[in-house]
């Protein structure tokens, strides 16, 4: 059985027609962690990180996807499986960075890059990775950017998720009553997250999938 750790709802409900078992992990490393021990307790042996990406690379318009070699999560480098990585449709070439926290500002993503050469960075990759390889299970990912690094987020973004992966629509409309000047940001914002699922569905029709 292959099993994908989403972070959000909307990112789950893109893999309704593949056979994959889906968890969602709502964001945060530990959620994702959580997410994915319950696929490996339901006899998962392949792990699949799914979803939206933040940029580092500044070549990489939002839309780019993703199919990385390897995972940097801390010190460690975790390789994808390179017969997982074929059966989505081949690697980019790229390296994900597992994060702990969302990189917010242009600066913090910049500094990223140099760092580490990552093309892109999620909080759920590198704690999926990590579980992957401690239980000796196949891991890839497959993300698409939808913030890219030319971007500061506006900070009522980084807040607008629950625990479950749904946005929280009251403090967003809350939110924007008290700084309406958010705004422009989040329309610009859901564009770009929008045109990454548009990638990731159009992505999925390429994968080889098992058979149910």
């Amino acid at each position: 059985m292959w099993g994908a750790i989403t972070g959000l709802t909307a990112e789950a409900a893109l893999l309704t027609a593949t056979p994959l078992r889906v968890a969602i992990g709502g964001g945060t490393p530990a959620g994702a962690v959580r997410a994915a021990q319950s696929l490996l307790d339901q006899g998962a042996t392949t792990l699949i990180s799914f979803g939206l990406a933040g940029g580092l690379n500044p070549t990489y318009p939002p839309g780019t996807l993703l199919i990385p070699h390897a995972i940097i999560a801390g010190s460690t480098r975790y390789p994808c499986d390179p017969d997982l990585c074929r059966a989505l449709g081949g690697t980019t070439g790229d390296l994900l960075l597992g994060h702990e926290v969302i990189a917010a500002t242009r600066a913090e993503k910049s500094s990223l890059f140099v760092a580490t050469g990552a093309a892109a960075i999620d909080l759920e990759s590198g704690a999926v990775a990590a579980l992957a390889h401690a239980n000796g299970v196949k891991f890839a990912a497959l993300r698409a950017i939808a913030d890219p690094a030319w971007r500061t987020l506006p900070t009522l973004a980084l807040n607008a998720l629950d625990t479950s992966g749904k946005i929280r629509l009251g403090f967003v409309l809350r939110s924007l009553l008290r700084h309406p000047g958010h705004l422009p940001g989040l329309i610009q914002l859901g564009a770009d997250a929008n045109r990454a699922r548009q990638t990731l569905k159009a992505s999925l029709s390429q994968c080889h999938w098992p058979t149910r």
